[in-house]
């Protein structure tokens, strides 16, 4: 019997509904040992089906090839994936688009809680991790899960590129993790209007004002890969990994959510 739910929704770089990437293998094993009594899957979130680029009928073999050019250490691959998936995360943000496409999203992890034996409607919080682009499709979907399932929505942001969406407004909090040196993670206050000081009373703002956002600096940390929230290698002052550091605040996040749901 668990008491929460954690759907990691994996970065841009990805082309799996089950990651490849080392490091991020090694952070949700990690997770789970921590954090036992919570239900943990993933969800690949850049198709509205939750079928991966490589599970697709007509261009799975162009991916898989993209994925083996990119474990080679190829670099274009990497790019051509990071783009299409990129792309994804625009259309997620879009003010005409965007309720589709999240509405698919939320119906996509919504599925994937139910086939994992989540039950609907029984009020156990459920908690979405975005890892970079994933942070926007998170923000983007967790109105429409939240109304699905009939529980609480929250999420964790790691390095996310957020927009302004209005279902922050529907959250009930936003960690937003980042890095001193992450420059990706700016995109979305650069690139998303919402986000300028000058529109002060977009969605970003106001869930400021009710205390939804929480930004937390994970210090002298990058966006990804080396020196990036799941290095294991790379050292804080205090002795921990990039990664341990990581682990600790999103195990933090999660035990103070169930500790606050069942006071």
């Amino acid at each position: 019997n668990y008491r929460q739910a954690l759907v990691f929704l994996t970065g841009v770089h990805s082309v799996s509904d089950e990651t490849y990437a080392r490091r991020e293998i090694q952070f949700l094993e990690n997770l789970r040992q921590r954090l036992p009594d919570v239900l943990i899957l993933e969800v690949f979130p850049y198709a509205a089906t939750n079928q991966a680029l490589t599970g697709q009928r007509f261009f799975a073999w162009f991916w898989r090839i993209a994925l083996r050019l990119k474990q080679g250490h190829i670099p274009l691959a990497g790019v051509i994936i990071n783009l299409r998936n990129g792309w994804q995360v625009v259309v997620s943000a879009d003010k005409r688009y965007g309720p589709i496409y999240n509405q698919a999203s939320a119906r996509t992890i919504a599925n994937s809680l139910q086939e994992h034996g989540y039950p609907f409607h029984s009020q156990i919080p459920v908690i979405l991790i975005g890892y970079s682009g994933g942070g926007q499709i998170a923000i983007g979907s967790g109105q429409y899960l939240k109304h699905l399932i009939d529980a609480p929505v929250s999420v964790i942001s790691l390095g996310g590129i957020l927009s302004a969406d209005p279902g922050l407004l529907e959250l009930e909090t936003l960690h937003h993790l980042y890095g001193e040196k992450d420059q990706l993670q700016h995109l979305g206050k650069i690139g998303f209007p919402g986000r300028w000081p000058l529109f002060s009373y977009s969605p970003w703002f106001q869930a400021q004002k009710k205390g939804i956002i929480k930004l937390i600096s994970m210090g002298p940390i990058d966006h990804t890969g080396k020196n990036g929230y799941l290095d294991s290698k790379a050292t804080l002052p205090d002795g921990r990994s990039f990664l341990e550091q990581t682990i600790d605040v999103v195990v933090d996040i999660v035990k103070r959510k169930k500790e606050s749901t069942h006071s």
